[in-house]
C-alpha cells in the first residue's frame, strides 16, 4: 500500500527502502485517500476557468507536497537502526530516490495527461456541439477531475518501472538490518 496517500501502488521511494521504513498513511491530509498531491491535477482540470495563476499556484502546493515528502522520507532513513557508515547513504537515496519519483508521478506526468485531456475535451466540445461556452468549460472541467483517479495507478507504476529499469539501477546495493 502506498505510504503517501493509502492507494494501492507503492509510494515514492519504498521500493528502495520499504526494509527500513514501515509504511505511513499520508501526513497531508490524516485519515484521507486524498493528498496534495493532486492539487495540480485540479489545478489543470480547473485552467478553462480559472486565472492561470491560480494553475501556478495549485504547482506549487504539489510540490511542496513533494519535497515534504521527500524530506519525511530522508528522516526516516536516518532514524533506521544500521551501520552509521550507511546512514547517509540510506538518507540520499530515500531523498533522491523520492523526488524523482513524486516529481514525475505526483506533478509532471499527470499535470500534463490533465491538461491534454481537458484541451482535447475542450476542443471536441467546441468542434462537435453548440453548447455555450461556459457550458463546455465546466464540461471540461468535470472531465478533467473525473480523469484523476483514473489516471493515477497507471502512471504511478509506469514510474516505478521507468525508475526500476533506470536511477534505481544506480543506487548502491543495501541489506536489510540483521535481525539477529
Amino acid at each position: 500500500m502506498c505510504s503517501c496517500c493509502g492507494c494501492l501502488g507503492r509510494g515514492a521511494g519504498e521500493a528502495v527502502i520499504a526494509d527500513w521504513v514501515p509504511a505511513a498513511p499520508c501526513p497531508a491530509l490524516p485519515g484521507s485517500d486524498f493528498s496534495l498531491r493532486y492539487a495540480n491535477e485540479v489545478g489543470e482540470a480547473f485552467r478553462s476557468l480559472v486565472p492561470v495563476a491560480a494553475v501556478w499556484l495549485s504547482y506549487g502546493v504539489s510540490s511542496c507536497y513533494v519535497l515534504a515528502d521527500a524530506v519525511d522520507k530522508g528522516r526516516k532513513a536516518a532514524q533506521v537502526p544500521g551501520p552509521e557508515a550507511g546512514r547517509h547513504s540510506r538518507m540520499t537515496v530515500a531523498v533522491v530516490d523520492t523526488l524523482v519519483w513524486q516529481a514525475l508521478a505526483s506533478v509532471a506526468i499527470p499535470g500534463f495527461t490533465i491538461n491534454r485531456v481537458c484541451a482535447a475535451s475542450l476542443y471536441v466540445l467546441g468542434t462537435t456541439t453548440r453548447w455555450p461556452l461556459a457550458t463546455r468549460k465546466w464540461t471540461t472541467t468535470a472531465l478533467g477531475l473525473l480523469a484523476i483517479p483514473v489516471i493515477i495507478h497507471p502512471i504511478d507504476r509506469s514510474v516505478d518501472f521507468l525508475l526500476d529499469a533506470s536511477l534505481r539501477r544506480l543506487y548502491p546495493s543495501q541489506e536489510k538490518p540483521s535481525s539477529s
